[in-house]
């Protein structure tokens, strides 16, 4: 694309603003709708010039990728040759009736289905997500809870992208909905012990969680009762329900900041209970047991009193408030407790150290305390607690980089484990072909910055070889050393797939985060670059021929590393890249911008925090230099990086750099953050950004080889 082609921005004049005696001009404010919160319903009510300006990119990326439609295809088929796609989930029982998905041949969504327990064949389609589908341009199941009785199932589903979700009640024996229906809420839903109410959360018009209301079946939406309103902009409400099943949890809190208030099921009508109120900074997370040492008790995770890696303690429930913490799993620097789940005769926690993540049982009778072992240096690790609280049996997943996932069953008491469900990969899949190994890279002040490689056992590790080197970096999120069948098809073309998992996760605990964040949040972008120096410097990677990938907070992560680092990359791809992050953290009537600042900092009240995002914003930050080939991908609705940041974005480099490589942007005109929710779909965008890969990384090459 030329200039000249998207140069139609000219007309519009810059917006401009003064911060703390500081000037901020932004010639590319236009580009977000004004209507923003009427076009997350509804994408035809976009702006003619901005939808003009984001069709006229996106037919310059298409005219791009023209000439590789075959490559495109060929992935597309490869990827998809690896997808078993009549698969189902390992049932799980719940009563008498064992609950499972599955997917149909051709089938882009998921159907939900159950069965009586233990019997193998007598299949009941409750929600047929491809029929449900039909005719949208976009589709994404949400919750989908059964009642008490189990003749209703309470499901929600987006049909645009945005994260509005409509309830529904399905009566599983006649295959209808009811006349019960509830629009615009989180998608979240709870139901009362006694069938008769359900819970839900309604957005505010910033697009924030912030209201919970009860439901009594049969009455009109409208007579719904508030039972919580979260006065604060910064935090967004969830819900969830104990192990037990006795309590509903609201859970309220930022990025630094927790509260739960308890809702009892068995007493619907009663107001919600607070277990101990917010205090900037404590954190927690509530379980529920009838009694352990004849006491009804909450347990709960917690990095109060200096834990940050966290620890358990108990409290009555009687006095849940902190003052009655008690530790029983003391703190350990170092081992970050993730999660917990109780049953009636044992804690079961997942936690990890030393980057690797396990799970570990804890009896409550006694104290004494099993891991559930692995043997690999690098994996992935999920714990399902199921449902009911007096079973001794467990369910965890487990992949890594050439394992391809698998479920297990766990008996906690006798310690046997059984093998549910291993992947299949129809087109064939030989673990023995290929290598995974953790480096350590070194960073510029002396810390060793951990990287997982997937490669195939062939692939020549002499410093000519690509490499896809993905990142993340921010909320204290890891990123998992798992199975994916899609990477396979840049590995077996000879590409090194890397991922550094940078601060601001919690890789090595939760001090890995926080020296990723804030005041210290360019350590992330540094990080990275030393992860691709260290695989440079020890000849595993083409110092020409690294793609640099990253989404969300990981795109802000690529846009900064173009910025400091452009020579580093062949190409760099950034997905619904939080970009624009000075302008945003500016607007606080922006979805997720008052919650966020304790992960950026607040520029509106603290110039520090102005200065700081100031100097590493990617928008902010882009010069008239050359910059490498570079892909970004958004969504029109979507409400957590919006489509303006990466539009604006791109925008800005186009009048700017110096270079000739490609500049490319691909807005999805009918999806949000996620991109296209059938699971083929999905595979059409992978391929987009592997063929990307694949491309400038053998133009780099092309242009200047690998050297000794």
């Amino acid at each position: 694309m030329s200039r000249a082609e998207v140069k139609d921005e000219a007309t519009h004049a810059p917006l401009v603003r003064v911060f703390h005696g500081e000037t901020l001009s932004d010639p590319y404010a236009w580009l977000r709708a004004e209507n923003w919160r009427e076009v997350m319903r509804d994408p035809a009510l976009l702006a003619p010039d901005i939808r003009a300006h984001l069709e006229a990119e996106n037919a310059a990326t298409d005219a791009w990728f023209a000439p590789h439609a075959e490559l495109r295809k060929a992935l597309v088929a490869e990827m998809r040759g690896r997808i078993k796609e009549d698969d189902s989930s390992v049932p799980a029982r719940d009563g008498a009736f064992d609950y499972f998905t599955r997917f149909r041949e051709g089938g882009q969504h998921p159907l939900i289905c159950r069965r009586p327990a233990g019997a193998e064949g007598e299949e009941t389609i409750v929600l047929d997500g491809d029929a449900l589908a039909a005719g949208k341009a976009y589709f994404q199941f949400g919750d989908a809870r059964r009642s008490p009785d189990q003749t209703l199932m309470a499901w929600s589903a987006d049909e645009a992208g945005s994260e509005y979700y409509t309830l529904r009640l399905r009566d599983i024996a006649a295959g209808t909905d009811l006349a019960d229906t509830v629009s615009e809420t989180t998608g979240d839903v709870l139901w009362s012990n006694d069938g008769a109410f359900l819970y839900y959360i309604r957005r505010d018009e910033e697009h924030r969680p912030s209201f919970v209301y009860r439901h009594r079946l049969g009455t009109a939406p409208g007579d719904d009762v508030l039972i919580y309103e979260e006065p604060d902009k910064g935090f967004f409400v969830s819900l969830g329900r104990t192990q037990s099943g006795r309590f509903g949890l609201i859970s309220c809190g930022d990025h630094e900041t927790s509260e739960i208030s308890l809702i009892d099921l068995d007493a619907p009508l009663q107001a919600p209970r607070l277990v101990e109120p917010r205090e900037v900074g404590l954190r927690y997370g509530v379980e529920h047991h009838p009694a352990i040492a004849g006491v009804e008790s909450l347990v709960i995770e917690t990095n109060a009193d200096g834990a940050e890696d966290f620890k358990i303690v108990l409290a009555p429930l009687a006095t849940p408030g902190r003052a009655h913490w008690r530790d029983l799993v003391p703190h350990r620097a170092g081992r970050l407790i993730l999660s917990h789940s109780v049953y009636r005769d044992h804690l079961v926690r997942l936690e990890r150290e030393d980057g690797l993540p396990r799970i570990v049982v804890r009896a409550l009778a006694d104290g004494a305390e099993h891991e559930i072992a692995f043997a690999e240096d690098a994996y992935s690790l999920g714990f399902d607690p199921g449902y009911g609280f007096d079973k001794t049996d467990i369910r965890f997943n487990y992949s890594s980089m050439t394992t391809p996932a698998e479920v297990w069953d766990y008996d906690v008491a006798t310690r046997a484990r059984v093998l549910r469900k291993r992947q299949d990969v129809p087109s064939g899949h030989d673990p023995a072909r290929y290598v995974t190994r953790r480096v350590l890279a070194p960073a510029a002040d002396g810390e060793m910055v951990p990287v997982s490689l997937l490669f195939a056992k062939d692939t020549p590790l002499d410093g000519s070889a690509p490499c896809l080197l993905y990142g993340y970096g921010a909320y204290g999120i890891s990123i998992p050393a798992g199975f994916s069948t899609s990477r396979l098809s840049l590995v077996d073309r000879g590409f090194v797939y890397a991922i550094a998992h940078i601060r601001g996760g919690t890789e090595k605990g939760w001090r890995w985060y926080r020296e990723g964040k804030l005041a210290h949040k360019t350590n992330s972008f540094t990080d990275f670059i030393a992860a691709a120096e260290h695989l440079v410097a020890e000849r595993i990677v083409s110092p020409a021929r690294i793609v640099a990938h990253g989404g969300s907070a990981g795109g802000m992560l690529m846009g900064a590393v173009a910025n400091l680092r452009p020579d580093l990359f062949a190409g760099i791809v950034a997905e619904v890249p939080f970009v624009d992050v000075l302008n945003t953290m500016l607007d606080d009537t922006l979805p997720l911008t008052p919650p966020e600042w304790p992960e950026w900092g607040n520029p509106i009240a603290d110039r520090e925090a102005f200065e700081r995002i100031r100097s590493y914003s990617p928008y902010d930050n882009v010069a008239a230099k050359d910059y490498p080939a570079l892909f970004a991908l958004a969504g029109l609705t979507d409400p957590r990086v919006t489509y303006w940041e990466p539009a604006k974005w791109v925008a800005r480099l186009r009048e700017l750099k110096t270079d000739a490589n490609p500049l490319l942007l691909k807005t999805n005109m009918e999806a949000g953050h996620g991109g296209a929710a059938g699971r083929f779909d999905r595979l059409e965008e992978t391929a987009l950004v592997y063929a990307f890969a694949l491309m400038v990384a053998q133009a780099r090459l092309t242009a200047a080889p690998a050297t000794a």
